[in-house]
């Protein structure tokens, strides 16, 4: 009986440093948005994400877009290069 509760213990010890483990190791989300090459043209895609938030023919109007989103959330808008390389960076975080 005592094994059988010092395995369970340790069990709920390791799983609960494995959960603080992961929970302290999560950035958090940003909404930085990156304004990249995207078939024909251009779009706007925050970062992490898979999916664009926009696509739009022209890189200035893409760049307008991100700069609209950025304000309201405080973030950056990082430029890409038609080769993927990082053109600029503007930050809106007040």
């Amino acid at each position: 009986m005592a094994k059988e509760k010092s395995f369970l213990k340790t069990l709920l010890e390791i799983i609960t440093q494995i959960f603080e483990a992961t929970q302290k190791s999560s950035r958090p989300r940003t909404w930085h948005q990156h304004v990249v090459p995207y078939q024909d043209g251009w779009a706007v895609r925050r970062e992490g994400n898979k999916r664009i938030t926009s696509k739009h023919r022209k890189q200035s109007t893409a760049i307008n877009r991100a700069k609209s989103i950025a304000r309201k959330k405080k973030a950056d808008v990082i430029i890409h290069r038609k080769d993927g390389g990082i053109r600029d960076r503007i930050s809106f975080d007040d």
